[in-house]
């Protein structure tokens, strides 16, 4: 009883005529759901933004969606407003299996820093609460599918990697953004971790 599904962010505003749409998002939902049967336990993560978030382009006067900025914790993408908290956006793709999830992470609530990575907001800091929950389980094999594979993906598994878990990135059941390369940076990074991608 060892081995996690974690589903990353299949949430409407990442799929097809959402606010920050990742190209063929929805594609990927049918293997996923077909995926959860093989596994011990099932992990939905949930972009959960209060509106006016820091990372929301909105929030900065003179700033355009995918910008950089510089934040506290570092260089932050700029975003469309997206998966604001209670809004049809932020809600699971309606053919996402989420009664097979045994626990939903929500991430990104913190209105003055984002959170891109399952464990960690992007201050590398505050912890989620994933890796307790997937200690206390005994749960020590990770696989990772959902959106986007150079964001959301990328960065929950390089963090899973440094805190000892078996990783593996399912790349045909995720869908990148590729923003100026940065899907080719993320893949490069996650095997540098020994993440298996297949």
């Amino acid at each position: 009883m060892t081995k996690a599904l974690i589903v990353i962010d299949v949430q409407n505003d990442f799929c097809p005529d959402g606010a920050l749409a990742v190209p063929g998002g929805h594609e990927i939902v049918p293997g996923i759901n077909a995926l959860m049967a093989d596994f011990d336990a099932v992990i939905l993560t949930q972009d959960w933004h209060p509106a006016g978030h820091s990372s929301f382009a909105s929030s900065h006067d003179g700033k355009s969606p995918y910008d950089l900025t510089e934040m506290p914790y570092g260089p932050q993408v700029l975003w469309p407003d997206h998966c604001v908290q209670g809004t049809p956006g932020a809600d699971f793709h309606a053919d996402l299996n989420t009664t097979r999830a045994d626990l939903v992470i929500r991430k990104g609530y913190t209105p003055a820093i984002d959170s891109y990575s399952a464990f960690f907001e992007n201050d590398q800091t505050t912890p989620t609460g994933l890796e307790g929950y997937l200690r206390t389980r005994g749960l020590s094999d990770l696989t990772m599918v959902g959106l986007a594979t150079d964001f959301c993906v990328n960065f929950s598994a390089q963090d899973a990697a440094k805190l000892g878990f078996s990783v593996t990135v399912r790349n045909d059941l995720c869908r990148a953004i590729d923003l100026d390369g940065s899907l080719a940076a993320a893949m490069q990074a996650m095997g540098a971790l020994g993440v298996e991608v297949t």
